[in-house]
């Protein structure tokens, strides 16, 4: 999430430097190469509506609001159960580089103790009885 007015670069190749500290490492696995290679090494700062449109930010917010709208996605977040959250989020990192032949073995090693927690069995009653769910995160 960023303001409609930000702006965003890799200016360290202005100054003589790389963008060691991973920025050209996870840069092109966010955005189109191309747009990736324009954004190390001209050192240019770029408007946040076009890296929306390339994919590295979810969403614009009007200027000033962006700590707001953070604080509200959080809100949409937490109101979810910490183990599926937890799992959910490892399975997104971790299986950048996974095999497909193995990727739904691995998946289920972190997601399997999800469906059988005290908080599965909370979010299906919840869902029955109509009712917000008691997250305890077990």
């Amino acid at each position: 999430m960023a303001s409609e007015e930000a702006k965003f670069g890799l200016p360290e190749v202005t100054r003589g430097l790389t963008a060691a500290a991973g920025g050209l490492l996870r840069l092109p696995r966010r955005i189109p190469y191309h747009l990736a290679m324009e954004v190390a090494l001209t050192g240019e700062h770029f408007p946040a509506t076009r890296l929306w449109a390339a994919g590295l930010i979810s969403a614009l917010v009007p200027a000033g609001q962006a700590l707001s709208g953070a604080a509200e996605l959080a809100a949409r977040v937490a109101r979810n159960a910490p183990l599926a959250l937890a799992a959910s989020k490892r399975v997104i990192v971790e299986s950048a580089d996974w095999d497909t032949a193995e990727a739904f073995e691995r998946q289920r090693a972190i997601t399997d103790t999800v469906f059988s927690s005290a908080d599965a069995r909370e979010g299906a009653m919840a869902f029955a009885e109509r009712r917000t769910p008691a997250w305890k995160g077990e």
